[in-house]
């Protein structure tokens, strides 16, 4: 079997880097035949997919295992083997770190690519662990072709952490099949009347994994100093039952839906007033841009690569992380003001139907394979 391409990534939970993953697999496949291969995530993450692709399983896991890693390495490398693919694309840490270490125990090494998705190297680890991982990075660089960043944040942030060089790096912005948000003309009603929010009521969102890094927490205690409103709480992970503890004890419950990982994401968008994003860190946060692709305006915290997509007081506003009172007045604003709330969600709108969609990611990907493996196999340090 040959093809041109063995995509890799980690896990296909629910996000960015396993929407894009399956975008480029289909869309590239007349052009790029190509395997996507992946590990299994939890099932708290959910698990993403298409009819259109296959997928292959590999025992990658996202936390550090040296027997299961190992097995995904000699896994890896057969697929290289038997596949003969002539480009090795990886998506996140594991599966980058995995992927191009498998690929220099393959006797005709494939030109490789690396997708940093965000500042995975940024509160994700303790203190150690974190040491350890960027200087695996700094040696992974020197056995990859490209290395792509999703935003000049993260790149910028990677060269100064001696991660690559500059001629390297390319940014390649998240690319989203944004139709079915662009296409939302006003509030459907149905996620309101799931809930039992009338119209009336002031209903902020906040979507995606339950995780330390998105710090909900710091939601919630915003939520204290913004009596009436209620939040959606879209999506599951580790920290599921903890913050719906913590709800409970702060007298929350009445205001606080927990509602998991939704398929109907335009419906649920189109009934929010706003989306809160607090997270730590962030790459390129794909619910904002669905929100804003929605016209919903956004209130978030200004880490990592948020700029790339909010400008603050023109596409959305930005707070300090861990700033709950901070994220309260802004999320206050825009309740309150039915004008600003309109002007930022039209601006962001047109913003990432720009810059975000689908057709602009696999027309910059297709180029840059063409290019590389056009380009003289240079040899490795």
């Amino acid at each position: 079997m040959s093809v041109s391409v063995l995509r890799l990534v980690t896990r296909l939970n629910i996000g960015g880097p396993a929407r894009q993953a399956l975008l480029l697999t289909k869309a590239l496949s007349d052009d790029f035949p190509t395997v996507l291969a992946a590990g299994q995530p939890e099932p708290s993450e959910g698990e993403m997919s298409d009819p259109g692709v296959a997928v292959r399983r590999v025992p990658l896991t996202r936390p550090v295992r040296p027997q299961a890693d190992v097995a995904a390495l000699m896994a890896v490398r057969r697929l290289l083997r038997t596949t003969d693919a002539r480009l090795l694309h990886t998506h996140m840490a594991k599966a980058g770190a995995v992927g191009r270490l498998a690929s220099t125990l393959v006797p005709d090494r494939p030109r490789t690519i690396h997708t940093f998705h965000g500042h995975v190297l940024d509160g994700y680890f303790s203190p150690v662990a974190q040491r350890s991982f960027l200087a695996i990075e700094r040696r992974l660089a020197n056995r990859t072709d490209i290395l792509l960043a999703v935003s000049p944040e993260i790149r910028d942030n990677l060269l100064d952490l001696g991660i690559g060089r500059p001629a390297q790096f390319q940014v390649m912005p998240v690319g989203l099949d944004l139709s079915p948000f662009l296409a939302v003309s006003g509030p459907s009603g149905a996620f309101r009347a799931e809930l039992g929010v009338n119209r009336d009521s002031p209903l902020v969102g906040s979507v995606g994994r339950l995780v330390p890094i998105k710090d909900h927490l710091t939601l919630l205690h915003a939520l204290e100093h913004l009596p009436g409103v209620h939040l959606a709480v879209v999506g599951d992970g580790e920290l599921r039952a903890q913050l719906e503890a913590e709800t409970s004890a702060r007298g929350l419950g009445p205001r606080v839906h927990f509602v998991g990982w939704r398929h109907d994401l335009p419906t649920v968008y189109s009934d929010l007033d706003a989306l809160a994003l607090t997270s730590l860190n962030e790459g390129t946060p794909v619910a904002i841009i669905e929100a804003l692709a929605t016209g919903r305006p956004v209130v978030a915290t200004d880490v990592g690569g948020v700029r790339h997509v909010v400008d603050d007081g023109r596409t959305g506003l930005l707070a300090p992380a861990r700033d709950d009172r901070a994220i309260a007045v802004r999320l206050a604003n825009l309740l309150g003001d039915r004008a600003l709330a309109t002007r930022l969600a039209s601006a962001g709108r047109l913003h990432v139907a720009a810059r975000f969609g689908a057709g602009r990611l696999v027309d910059e990907t297709r180029e840059l394979y063409r290019s590389l493996l056009a380009s003289p196999v240079r040899g490795t340090r």
